[in-house]
């Protein structure tokens, strides 16, 4: 596991384009995440807030985040169909990292939605479901930021496998930073190991990775850490990571 601190990159413009962010992104190439980080809040700081799902990436991020800069605003979108572990996870990081998060949510309801959309829309047309209760509520939050945070890593998807230490996000016209990009499964275990950081016991029941309790499913051992997400549908991601710019329809809403 790479600690080593180096001395960070510089851009001589505050006008971040796609090209300076991937100069910025090849000279971190090898560094900590601490140090990703630490670039992040020196060039934006109050301007920069970090997204979780309450992974395990997530976790370790948030210990990088209370020693480095415990004011970040840390937030995660709350789409009223988290497992209850995960609520009481979000409770017990709160007393042992201080952290301070802000809850996103769509201002819509579940039975509100089923008048409009009709009943369980998560099963019938989960792209839509994930536009409704995360991806429209996750674009206006960010709206008034410069950047933010993410704990995805390349290994664990196809569509990730190029994803750079910092880049620029098409979708939300912003500077997005993933400081775990370059990192294992196995790394981010034996950091939360390591500090003896709170995770979400459902990790130890097959559930690799952990979303909304009705498009997730324990999955067998060896197969793909995904592929409990949506199970039996062609689709591996909610929205909020795609490089999409379109705007979403009003009656999508």
């Amino acid at each position: 596991m790479n600690t080593q601190s180096k001395p960070l990159p510089t851009v001589d413009t505050l006008n971040w384009s796609p090209e300076s962010l991937k100069q910025v992104s090849q000279s971190l190439e090898g560094s900590s995440p601490a140090d990703v980080l630490r670039w992040g809040f020196d060039n934006f700081g109050d301007g920069i807030v970090l997204a979780t799902g309450f992974g395990p990436e997530g976790i370790v991020l948030m210990h990088h985040v209370s020693q480095i800069r415990p004011e970040t605003i840390v937030f995660y979108l709350d789409t009223d169909l988290l497992f209850s572990h995960t609520y009481e996870l979000r409770d017990e990081l709160v007393k042992k990292l201080g952290i301070r998060f802000e809850r996103i949510h769509s201002g819509i309801s579940l039975p509100a939605q089923a008048v409009r959309h009709g009943d369980k829309l998560w099963d019938r047309d989960p792209d839509t479901c994930c536009l409704i209760r995360k991806v429209i509520p996750q674009r206006q939050f960010l709206s008034k930021y410069d950047a933010w945070i993410t704990g995805i890593r390349r290994d664990q998807t196809a569509f990730r496998a190029n994803t750079g230490l910092v880049e620029w996000d098409y979708a939300n016209k912003m500077v997005k930073l993933n400081p775990l990009a370059a990192w294992t499964s196995d790394q981010v275990w034996e950091y939360i190991n390591e500090h003896d950081l709170p995770y979400n016991p459902l990790h130890d029941y097959g559930y690799p990775s952990i979303g909304c309790w009705t498009c997730t499913k324990a999955v067998e051992p060896g197969d793909d850490p995904r592929s409990g997400r949506w199970a039996g549908k062609a689709k591996t991601e909610c929205g909020i990571h795609l490089p999409s710019v379109k705007e979403p329809k009003a009656e999508n809403i």
